[in-house]
């Protein structure tokens, strides 16, 4: 798992050198380089690493501000048919994890 663990960082570190411009700053800048480390499609797993660990999609902050069809979609589900889907979400994440592994 280490070896794991140090592409990861090695990544997330490729990451934060081009969004910086001081390396002082570089905990200002740790979040954002996170969430473009977990929102980018994994080819090894082919899952984003976001669904794997929370079982939901990801929204991005810009969907948020300039809803999505997706958000909107959802926002528009009355409460039964949301927790069907929201179920029918979480049966798809273990068979997921399970290709994954």
């Amino acid at each position: 798992m280490n070896g794991a663990v140090e592409a990861a960082n090695k990544n997330i570190k490729r990451i934060l050198r081009k969004i910086m411009d001081n390396h002082r700053q570089w905990h200002e800048k740790l979040s954002f380089a996170l969430l473009g480390y977990r929102t980018t499609m994994r080819t090894y797993t082919r899952a984003l690493p976001y669904m794997l660990v929370y079982g939901i999609e990801v929204v991005i902050p810009a969907e948020v501000e300039i809803p999505s069809l997706r958000v909107i979609q959802e926002a528009k589900l009355d409460n039964s048919k949301w927790t069907q889907v929201r179920q029918e979400q979480l049966m798809l994440i273990d068979e997921k994890r399970m290709d994954a592994i």
